[in-house]
C-alpha cells in the first residue's frame, strides 16, 4: 500500500509517520525548501523563534499531539507549564494599564465578578457538561448569561489567543469541547527544542520507517482514477498512491483535482469550500534580558486593544534563547477588514506591549504576520469541514481540518488521529 502526502507541515508529518509506521510506502511533497510549514524554528540573532505556532501545545504532556507523538514513537520531551494567568487591571471600573494592573490566575477568572455571578458559573460549569448549549456564538451566549463586560473581554482574549478569532465569530458549541477538553488533558506545555524539535522526531520516525520526503517539490494535479484519488503529478512526472492526504486544506486541495470536482456531483462541496474563512494573526518576538512574563504558562490580555495573549518559553527550554537571554512572544487577532492594513494593527500591538510591561527593557526581534495564502488557520475553528472529502481515499489534515474543541495544533492532532482511523480502520 502507498500513501502520498501533499505538504511536510504538521499535519503532513504526523499522518506520515502513522502511515509508515503502520507499514505504508510513504512519499512526502513540500514546495518550500524546509519542512514543518508553520510549526518549525527560524534561527535569528541565536533566538528560536517559531516559524507559526508559539513553541507551546495546549495541552502539553497528557494532550492529543503528545499522545499521537508518543504512538509514533517519536521522541519529544513535553514539559508541563507552571501556570497561566490573565492581566486585569486594579480598577475595574477604569481598565487603564497606565493606572496599575495585577496578576490573576487562569482559573481563578471569576474573581472579579459578584457573588451571585460566581455561583451562576459554577451551576452553568456542571449543567453544561450533560446539555451543551448551541446555536449561538460565544459572545451572544456570555451576554445572554451575565451583564458583566470582563466575562466579554476574557472571551475575547482567550478566543483571540488560542483561535485567532472573537467571540462573536466562535460557535459557543465550540468554545464548551474546549472546555471539555482543558478538563481532559490539562493546561499548556513547551516541547523541548520548540516547534522544530518535534519536527525532528516526526522526520526521524518517517525516515526510519522507510518514507520519504521531498522539498522544494510542489504537487501540480492530484489523479483520479475511477473517481478515486490514484496518485499526484509533480512536474513531469506522475507518482502512483492507493490514498492521498493534503495538508494544504480543502480549498487548495480542491484546486489540485478542480476538472473533477467540476461535476455538478460536487457543486454543492465547491459552494460550501467558497464560504470558508481563513483566521489572521500577528505575532511579535521580543528579547529581553530579564522575565517579562515570569513563568512558563500564557498571560492573557483582555484589556489591551490588540495582544491577546504572550508565553515566556525559556522558563523551560534557556536553549530557545542566547544565554541570559529570554524569548517572550506575543499573539493577536487580526479582523478580516484590518488585513489591508497590518501596519496599524502591528503599532497598536506594540503600544500594547509598552502599557503592558511599562519600564521594562526588550528589543523587538521580529514581526511576524498570517494572512491569506499564508494564514494562522485555513478554516476557522469550529467551521471547517472535516477531513473527509467527496473523492475516495482523498484526504485533509491540517489546520484546515482540525478536530472538534482542537486548540491550534491541539486540534490538528485530533484530525490526524481521526484521518487515521478511517484508513486503518
Amino acid at each position: 500500500m502507498k500513501a502520498i502526502i501533499i505538504g511536510a507541515g504538521l499535519g503532513g508529518l504526523l499522518s506520515a509517520a502513522r502511515l509508515s509506521q503502520a507499514g505504508y510506502q510513504v512519499d512526502v511533497f513540500e514546495r518550500l525548501p524546509i519542512t514543518g510549514g508553520r510549526f518549525t524554528n527560524l534561527n535569528y540573532k541565536g533566538f528560536q523563534l517559531s516559524s507559526g505556532a508559539l513553541h507551546m501545545l495546549p495541552h502539553g504532556p497528557s494532550g492529543p499531539l503528545a499522545q499521537l507523538l508518543k504512538e509514533v514513537k517519536a521522541d519529544v520531551r513535553i514539559v508541563r507549564s507552571d501556570k497561566a494567568t490573565i492581566r486585569m487591571p486594579l480598577k475595574m471600573s477604569r481598565p487603564d494599564y497606565g493606572k496599575g494592573f495585577k496578576d490573576i490566575y487562569f482559573n481563578d477568572f471569576f474573581t472579579p465578578l459578584s457573588h451571585r455571578d460566581r455561583m451562576k458559573i459554577a451551576l452553568l460549569i456542571v449543567s453544561t457538561r450533560k446539555s451543551r448549549p448551541t446555536g449561538s456564538t460565544v459572545n451572544a451566549w456570555v451576554r445572554t448569561q451575565f451583564k458583566d463586560e470582563w466575562l466579554v473581554r476574557f472571551a475575547d482574549s482567550f478566543c483571540g489567543w488560542s483561535l485567532s478569532l472573537k467571540s462573536d465569530s466562535v460557535p459557543v458549541e465550540e468554545l464548551f469541547e474546549i472546555i471539555e477538553n482543558m478538563y481532559r488533558f490539562g493546561g499548556s506545555g513547551i516541547p523541548i527544542g520548540g516547534c522544530k524539535g518535534v519536527i525532528d522526531a516526526l522526520e526521524a520516525v518517517i525516515a526510519s520507517n522507510g518514507g520519504r520526503i521531498y522539498t522544494k517539490t510542489e504537487v501540480s494535479k492530484i489523479l483520479l482514477e475511477n473517481g478515486r484519488a490514484a496518485g499526484v503529478v509533480v512536474g513531469d512526472k506522475i507518482y502512483e498512491a492507493n490514498l492521498v492526504i493534503s495538508n494544504l486544506g480543502h480549498a487548495a486541495t480542491a484546486c489540485l483535482c478542480s476538472e473533477a470536482l467540476s461535476e455538478k456531483t460536487y457543486s454543492s462541496y465547491l459552494k460550501m469550500l467558497e464560504n470558508l474563512q481563513p483566521s489572521a494573526g500577528i505575532k511579535i518576538c521580543l528579547a529581553a534580558d530579564e522575565p517579562l512574563v515570569g513563568h512558563s504558562g500564557v498571560l492573557l490580555t483582555p484589556y489591551a486593544k490588540r495582544v491577546n495573549g504572550i508565553n515566556e518559553v525559556t522558563h523551560v527550554d534557556p536553549k530557545l534563547a542566547p544565554p541570559g537571554k529570554h524569548l517572550t512572544i506575543s499573539h493577536q487577532y487580526v479582523a478580516p477588514e484590518n488585513v489591508k492594513n497590518l501596519e496599524a494593527e502591528i503599532e497598536l500591538g506594540l503600544n500594547d506591549l509598552r502599557e503592558i510591561f511599562p519600564g521594562k527593557k526588550y528589543e523587538v526581534l521580529l514581526i511576524q504576520s498570517y494572512h491569506d495564502d499564508w494564514p494562522v488557520n485555513r478554516a476557522s475553528s469550529g467551521m471547517d469541514p472535516g477531513n473527509e472529502t467527496p473523492i475516495p481515499e482523498l484526504y485533509v489534515v491540517g489546520d484546515g481540518a482540525k478536530g472538534k474543541g482542537g486548540i491550534e495544533v491541539e486540534g490538528v492532532a485530533l484530525g490526524v488521529a481521526a484521518t487515521m482511523k478511517k484508513i486503518l480502520c
